[in-house]
Parts: structure tokens; sequence; C-alpha cells
């Protein structure tokens, strides 16, 4: 575990070349249930960040309910409108390292929450709009959350042990220029 500003912590991010050669979504095994209680990874994100909690059915189907999705500040009434977004994207995660990792690493990665910043609960619209994106072409339309945004994707990276490419490390520094060098804290998962 470390504690850093977030600027630090971009610092200490390895910057390399990026390469997708080898990437297919299939290699990373999502929305398990891993505690098996009927709720796979996606149904237990969609559980933890209701503002109005889900009505739970068989099957840990999840209905009526209401969350809301910082990247365009709005508010989402039923999941049926909402993607899971993976913070850092698969794609980016395999470009940034994880194309080295095994199969049982990238389902960790794929289904983590052990970190309530590598999984969160968006607008389906929001979420396509981003698709694969890194910081250097995609920030959430909504400015207020930007800082939290980047921050959050630095202590992803982190987490994980990926690296940054050199357009994507001036695109953080840049927006963290404009934020508050806060403190972050990171479990380390590999």
């Amino acid at each position: 575990m470390m504690t850093l500003p977030v600027r630090d912590v971009l610092a200490e991010l390895p910057v390399r070349p990026e390469d997708r050669t080898g990437y297919e979504r299939s290699k990373f095994k999502h929305w398990v249930d891993a505690d098996r209680d009927g709720c796979n990874t996606r149904a237990e994100v969609l559980k933890a960040e209701a503002v109005v909690a889900p009505v739970r059915g068989a099957r840990c189907t999840l209905t009526e309910g209401e969350w809301y999705s910082p990247y365009d500040d709005r508010y989402i009434t039923g999941p049926s409108g909402l993607d899971i977004d993976h913070l850092v994207p698969l794609a980016e995660a395999w470009d940034s390292g994880a194309y080295a990792w095994t199969a049982a690493v990238r389902e960790a990665y794929a289904n983590d929450l052990g970190d309530d910043r590598a999984l969160i609960a968006v607008s389906a619209a929001s979420n396509r709009s981003k698709a694969d994106q890194d910081p250097t072409t995609w920030l959430p339309p909504a400015a207020g959350y930007r800082c939290t945004y980047v921050t959050d994707w630095v202590a992803d990276k982190t987490r994980w042990g990926l690296t940054i490419d050199a357009a994507e490390h001036d695109a953080l520094a840049d927006q963290l220029s404009q934020c508050p060098n806060t403190p972050i804290t990171v479990s380390l998962a590999r």
C-alpha cells in the first residue's frame, strides 16, 4: 500500500510505447461471480453504487433503483441505462502491460471489486462514447468530474503495475496541473 500526492504517483508510472498486438476482449473474462453469492461483478457494482437501492430478483436480476453517472452528471433510473465501465479500459490495460499477464490476473483485473475506483456504473451513452480511449482523447463530459477521473486513472494504473505512453503522460500531467495535488492511497494488486 502507498499514499502519495497524485502528481508524485504519476511521476512514478513507467512511460513506454503501447502495443495492441494480440488484443481480444475475450482474453479478459469478466462479470464473474467471484464470491458465489449469485451476483456477478456487474450486479455487485450496481448494488454498491445505487443511490436508491434496486430490487433484487431471482438469479440477482436487478430492477428499479437509481444511480448517479458522474461522467455526464446525471441520474439514471433502472439498471438498463447503465454500463459498468472499466476505468482503465481492457484494451488500454492490454496495451499497457496486461498482454504479459496470465488469464487469471486478467480476470482479476476485469472483475476488480477490491478498489472502488476500478469499476464504475455510468450511463451507457457516456461509456460507449469513451470506448477504449485514454485521457489523451477522452475525458468525462462533466468537467467537474475530470480531476477525480484522472486521479483515479493514475491510481488504477499504479494498482495494477501498468505503464503509460508519452502522450497519455502529458495529457494526465496537463489535466492534473488544473487539479488539487490530492494524496491518493493505492493498494497494489500485483
